[in-house]
């Protein structure tokens, strides 16, 4: 079978000039903003540790919320492909970067803890089982040098909560 590639567009604008640019390292804001075609802009900047607005996304956000979002889509697809009906689904995902004292750094780990809700009847055993495999397609966790360890839970709509699988 033949290999597909895939190209993904994404334009950047910097609009943290506040009026003399990069004159000095407190002279610019930090803010950006992504789009994509007609997409919803995302409003962007640094981590608030390096001079971010709290209230905007951080590339080191993202790059987590990539990751939860790349095995939940691909996870959703093989329960469904198994029979398996999910009807809840949420990601408390969390990432592990060291900064170097030269400045540079390295994320080191990143935990996603997905919580899956299924219907009655569902096999909480296959849909826990699947969250391996979903792993490992994931294109985003392919693509990164650093582990990506998995925490799910698995529970039957109606079964107690001490049921989790």
């Amino acid at each position: 079978m033949a290999h597909r590639e895939h190209r993904y567009a994404v334009r950047l604008d910097w609009t943290g000039n506040l009026g003399t640019g990069t004159s000095s390292y407190r002279a610019y804001s930090r803010d950006h903003t992504l789009s994509a075609g007609t997409k919803p802009a995302i409003p962007a900047t640094s981590d608030a540790a390096f001079r971010g607005d709290p209230a905007r996304w951080n590339p080191e956000e993202m790059l987590v919320g990539a990751l939860s979002s790349c095995h939940q889509l691909w996870y959703l697809h093989l329960c469904s492909a198994a029979g398996i009906v999910v009807t809840g689904y949420s990601d408390d995902a969390d990432g592990m970067m060291e900064e170097e004292t030269d400045g540079g750094g390295q994320f080191t780990a990143v935990v996603l803890r997905p919580r899956v809700t299924l219907a009655p009847g569902s096999d909480a055993g296959k849909a826990l089982a699947l969250h391996h495999e979903a792993a490992e397609k994931c294109f985003i966790a392919r693509s990164v040098n650093f582990p990506v360890r998995h925490e799910p839970a698995v529970e039957v709509e109606g079964e107690a909560a001490g049921d989790e699988r």
